[in-house]
C-alpha cells in the first residue's frame, strides 16, 4: 500500500480509501478473488482494526471500505493504514518442506489401479464389441490424454476430487460410444445396410448423448461457480472430461468408422456375449415398482434416522490435534499410518512428512468432540504413544517421548469451512432445480424432470445410510470429508445420466408405439438400453473396485462411497425414476387416451 485516506459517497457517508503500489495491487487482487463474500482482516501490530466483506474482486490497486464511518474514525483508520504501510523488513524465521498427504504408496497405488482399470476396459470393450470396441478405446485414449494434458496446462494439483472427476470421464466417454453402438446394431437388425446403419445409428444417438452431457455439465458448471476447494476441483475436471468425452466420443469414433469404411473394412459390433445378453432383454421392471416402493420408503426412514445415528467427521470437518514427531530415522510412513489406525481405534489420521520420513506431521480428530478437553489431550497423547512406540528407541518412556520426540502439538481448525459447507448446499439445490428445469424444457413435462430427482435424492440417502450405519463395521473409516463428497457428485452426475438416456428411449418409443400401455411401453425402453445400462456400470464399477482394492487406505473410503453409489444409481432410474413416471402418467395416459378418442370417432364416421 502507498497511501491511505478518506472521502465521501455520492450519498455523504464517509468511506475509507486504499491506494496499492504496482506489487500491491496484483496481490490485494489475487486476494480479493478468492475471498469473495468473506471478510478481510485488517491487522497491525497483532490488533484488528477493521474486517470488511470482499464485495467483489478488486482489480487496479484501488479499494474503498464502505461503512457507518463517523469522518473522525475514518481519518483515524487511514492513519493506521499509513502507519502499517511504513517500511519494514521481511525475515524468513523458518522454513520446512511438507510432503503430499497421500504418500508415495497412495501414488503408485492409483497409478496401478489405473494402469489395471485400462486393461479390463480394453478388454470388456473388444469382448463385447468385438472390432469396433478398438474404436471406443481409441477414443477412451484420447479423451483422458486431452483431459490430462489440458489440466497439465492449467497447473491444476491431483487431488482426491480429481481423481473422481477422472473416474466419472471414464465412465462419460465409455459410455458414448456404448449408446452409439447399442443404436448401430439396432439399425443393423432391423436389416439396414453397413453404411445406412451407421449413420442411423450416429444421428438417433445424438439426442441421448447430449441430454445426458448437458444435465451433467449443468451440474458440474453450478458446482464450479458456488464450490470452494475439493469441490471447484472436482467440477473443473468434470466440466473438461465431459466436453472431451463429445469431441472423442463423437467425432474421433465417427472419424475412424468412416476411415475403416473408406477402405472397405466394415467393423463387427456383434459378439456372442452381446447376443446372449439382448435375448433375454425382456423384463417386467415397471411390476415391480409396489415392492420398490416400499424398499423407497424404507430407505427414506433409515436416511431421517441418520440425523440421530450420526456421522464420523474428518479432520477436515471437526478439526483436531496436530503433532511434530521427529524420530531420528526414516520411518515408513505407511506402517506408521497402520498403526496409528488401531491405536486410534479405527480412527484414520492425517500423517505429513517434514523435510524428510524422519519428521512427520502427525494430525488426528480422535476425541475432539469430547468436552474434557485436558483429559482427552492426554488421552490422545497416551494414544499417539502406543502407536508410535515401535518406531522410538527401545525402552523410550511416555515422558521421553513427550518431551524429546514429539516437538511440538498444537490444535488444528476444520478446512472444510462454513463457506465451503454452504457453498456445497448452494450449489446442490441450484443443481437440482436446473436439472428439474432443463429436463422439463426437452420432455416437456414436469413428471420426467420429478422422476429424475427423486431418483437422486435416491442415491445420496442410500450413500449416507451406508457411512451413519455401516461405520462400526466395515474395516476401513467412513468418514465424512471431502472424499465424501467428492464420491456424492460422482454418484449423481453418473445416476443423471443414466436416468436421462432411459427417459429419452421413453420419449422416442412413445411416439413410435402412441397406443402402447404405458408399462409395456417403459418395460419396452428399459429392456432396449439394458445392454448400454450394464456395460456401462460395468466399466466404471470395475474402475472403481480396483481403486478400492489398490488405490489405498486414504482413497478407500471414496471408493467405497462409489461403489455403492453407482449401484444404487442404477437401481434408482429402474425402479424410482421410471416407476414414478408410469404412475404420475407422465403424459403416456394422455397421449394414448387421445389417440383411442381419435379412433373412436374414426369408427362413428365410418
Amino acid at each position: 500500500m502507498i497511501n491511505a485516506g478518506y472521502d465521501f459517497d455520492q450519498t455523504g457517508r464517509t468511506n475509507v480509501s486504499l491506494e496499492m503500489s504496482n506489487s500491491g495491487a496484483k496481490l490485494w487482487a489475487d486476494l480479493t478473488r478468492a475471498n469473495v463474500g468473506r471478510a478481510i482482516a485488517i491487522v497491525v501490530d497483532g490488533t484488528v482494526y477493521s474486517a470488511p466483506n470482499v464485495n467483489e474482486a478488486i482489480e487496479g490497486g484501488r479499494s474503498s471500505i464502505s461503512g457507518s464511518f463517523s469522518q473522525e474514525e475514518a481519518s483515524d483508520l487511514a492513519n493506521i493504514l499509513k502507519i502499517g504501510k511504513l517500511p519494514a523488513p521481511a525475515k524468513i524465521v523458518s522454513e520446512e518442506t511438507v510432503g503430499p498427504t497421500l504418500g508415495a504408496a497412495a501414488i503408485q497405488g492409483g497409478l496401478k489401479s489405473f494402469i489395471i482399470s485400462f486393461i479390463v476396459i480394453f478388454a470388456l470393450m473388444i469382448i463385447y464389441y468385438n472390432t469396433s470396441g478398438w474404436v471406443a478405446n481409441i477414443a477412451l485414449i484420447l479423451n483422458l490424454l486431452f483431459t490430462i494434458g489440458v489440466l497439465a496446462g492449467l497447473g491444476a494439483t491431483l487431488t482426491a476430487p480429481g481423481i473422481a472427476g477422472l473416474v466419472l470421464t471414464i465412465g462419460m466417454a465409455v459410455d458414448t460410444n456404448v449408446i452409439i453402438y447399442e443404436r448401430i446394431k439396432e439399425e443393423l437388425r432391423k436389416g439396414k445396410a453397413y453404411l445406412p446403419a451407421i449413420n442411423d445409428g450416429y444421428n438417433r444417438s445424438l439426442a441421448p448423448v447430449l441430454d445426458g452431457h448437458v444435465t451433467t455439465l449443468l451440474t458440474a458448471f453450478i458446482l464450479y461457480y458456488f464450490g470452494l476447494g475439493p469441490v471447484k476441483g472436482f467440477a473443473t475436471t468434470q466440466i473438461l472430461g465431459l466436453l472431451l468425452s463429445l469431441f472423442c466420443g463423437i467425432l474421433v469414433s465417427r472419424w475412424v468408422s468412416d476411415w475403416f469404411t473408406n477402405k472397405n473394412k466394415h467393423l463387427n459390433y456383434f459378439s456372442k456375449v452381446s447376443n446372449a445378453i439382448e435375448k433375454k432383454s425382456k423384463f417386467k421392471f415397471i411390476e415391480f415398482r409396489k415392492r420398490a416402493y416400499v424398499i423407497s420408503a424404507i430407505i427414506l426412514i433409515l436416511g431421517i434416522a441418520t440425523i440421530f445415528n450420526g456421522f464420523d467427521y474428518g479432520v477436515e470437518f471437526d478439526g483436531g490435534r496436530s503433532y511434530r514427531v521427529e524420530f531420528g530415522k526414516v520411518v515408513d510412513v505407511e506402517k506408521v499410518r497402520d498403526d496409528l489406525k488401531a491405536a486410534f481405534d479405527d480412527e484414520n489420521p492425517i500423517i505429513k512428512t517434514v523435510d524428510d520420513n524422519s519428521k512427520l506431521d502427525i494430525t488426528t480428530s480422535y476425541m475432539i468432540r469430547d468436552p474434557r478437553t485436558e483429559v482427552a489431550d492426554s488421552i490422545v497423547t497416551h494414544k499417539l504413544f502406543e502407536g508410535l512406540k515401535s518406531y522410538l528407541p527401545a525402552n523410550t518412556s511416555f515422558s521421553q517421548f513427550d518431551t524429546v520426540y514429539k516437538t511440538r502439538t498444537q490444535k488444528v481448525l476444520p478446512t472444510i469451512s462454513d463457506d465451503l459447507k454452504k457453498g456445497a448446499v448452494k450449489a446442490t439445490l441450484f443443481a437440482m432445480i436446473a436439472i428439474f428445469l432443463y429436463i422439463f424444457i426437452r420432455f416437456r413435462d414436469w413428471r420426467f424432470s420429478l422422476g429424475t430427482i427423486f431418483a437422486l435424492i435416491h442415491d445420496t440417502l442410500v450413500t449416507l445410510i451406508v457411512f451413519s450405519f455401516a461405520k462400526e463395521i466395515v474395516p476401513f473409516p467412513l468418514e465424512i470429508d471431502q472424499h465424501f463428497i467428492a464420491a456424492i457428485l460422482t454418484v449423481i452426475g453418473f445416476s443423471m445420466n443414466d436416468t436421462v438416456v432411459i427417459f429419452d428411449r421413453i420419449r422416442e418409443d412413445m411416439k413410435l408405439h402412441p397406443t402402447m400401455d404405458q408399462k409395456t411401453l417403459v418395460n419396452k425402453a428399459i429392456n432396449e438400453t439394458l445392454s448400454r445400462t450394464i456395460m456401462t456400470t460395468l466399466t466404471v464399477f470395475l474402475t472403481i473396485l480396483i481403486l478400492f482394492i489398490f488405490g489405498g487406505e486414504v482413497t478407500r473410503g471414496f471408493a467405497f462411497a462409489m461403489l455403492i453409489g453407482v449401484v444404487t444409481g442404477i437401481y434408482s432410474t429402474v425402479f424410482v425414476a421410471a416407476p414414478v413416471l408410469v404412475d404420475l402418467r407422465g403424459g403416456i395416459r394422455k397421449d394414448k387416451t387421445k389417440t383411442d378418442a381419435s379412433a373412436a370417432k374414426a369408427e362413428t364416421a365410418k
